[in-house]
């Protein structure tokens, strides 16, 4: 799958978790491909990398963290950030009240099978050219379910022009060879920036 035109960058100026991590600033990621893969040990700040983009995508304030970010092509409305722990809907049923159906599915459904659905049924409801931020969604899926959910993943960038940042320990879906990963426990430290991002940046993620 060739990566498609468009720019984005995050250059962080400012950020008490990474700064903890030992990460130069500022540091510029480079998240110009469609579908990204956040890889990392635990701790090496793969959410926190994913959260900071869509604060930065909304534009959003947060206290500690102070970024730059270059996007052509993307309406910012356009960024959904969906945590597979947080967000998933079996843990939610009461927001279902007034569609049955959906809450007896989701009172029988597995973790797995309600995952699936969110990749069948879910996302591509979202609008053409959205930002989709996903956080260990291979969660509760078998190695066959990861490759079915790449598909359609893939898929999403193909048919409704999505860009996907994802963070996640999937072989799957970090060795597909479709898929760009960012390596969070080999990030580099030399000054490749546009320069329309300004000052150059110590450490940079690509």
């Amino acid at each position: 799958m060739p990566a498609m035109p468009f720019e984005m960058y995050l250059k962080i100026l400012a950020h008490p978790v990474f700064a903890g991590l030992n990460f130069h600033m500022p540091m510029v990621v480079d998240l110009s491909h469609p579908l990204i893969m956040l890889k990392g040990e635990n701790g090496s700040g793969k959410s926190t990398l994913l959260h900071s983009l869509n604060y930065a995508l909304k534009g959003e304030s947060v206290e500690g963290y102070v970024y730059k970010t270059q996007v052509s092509g993307l309406d910012a409305e356009k960024v959904f950030l969906f945590d597979a722990e947080q967000h998933n809907p079996r843990n939610q049923i009461h927001l279902f009240d007034n569609d049955p159906q959906m809450k007896e599915y989701l009172s029988i459904a597995s973790h797995g099978q309600v995952m699936l659905s969110m990749f069948k049924d879910s996302f591509p409801q979202l609008p053409d050219g959205t930002v989709l931020l996903l956080d260990e969604p291979e969660m509760a899926l078998s190695q066959s379910n990861q490759r079915r959910m790449l598909k359609m993943l893939m898929e999403l960038v193909d048919q409704k022009s999505f860009r996907i940042v994802t963070a996640t320990h999937s072989p799957v879906l970090l060795e597909a060879k479709d898929t760009y990963v960012i390596d969070l426990d080999r990030h580099v430290n030399q000054n490749v920036i546009p320069d329309s991002m300004g000052v150059e940046g110590q450490s940079t993620l690509h």
